[in-house]
């Protein structure tokens, strides 16, 4: 199953447990996004929507911040004044992961709890 979701002004075709970059979202490493305006699902039937679909939603964790690369920008001018302006720029983005994909306003479903570390001792106790 796949969304095609909007964020930042451009559109992105996302699947669950990939990792993309976009323009920067307000969180920290390890918060929950829910993507919202989402223009289409895909999978066994497509479900397009006019622009969005209600209800859907997309589920994504926050990786990291981070910025791009450098971008120099470099004007020249000549003939009768000659003058140089170099200019660089750092975008701000958020590396996120989709969690899930959510269609028709259905709940995010819940993470598997870690085994605690006593449960996981006994285990590897009864193991041997």
């Amino acid at each position: 199953m796949f969304a095609v979701i909007k964020t930042g002004g451009k559109q992105y075709r996302v699947a669950k447990d990939d990792v993309f970059t976009v323009e920067k979202l307000d969180g920290e490493a390890g918060d929950e996004i829910r993507f919202a305006e989402v223009l289409m699902i895909g999978g066994d039937t497509v479900t397009v929507g006019a622009p969005m679909i209600d209800g859907a939603a997309v589920m994504a964790e926050v990786v990291e911040q981070t910025r791009g690369d450098k971008v120099i920008s470099f004007v020249k001018r000549r003939r009768k004044h000659s003058s140089q302006r170099r200019r660089g720029h750092r975008q701000h983005l958020t590396k996120v992961r989709i969690v899930d994909i959510l269609a028709d306003g259905k709940k995010p479903a819940k993470k598997k709890a870690a085994p605690k570390k006593a449960e996981a001792e006994t285990a590897e106790a009864a193991a041997e």
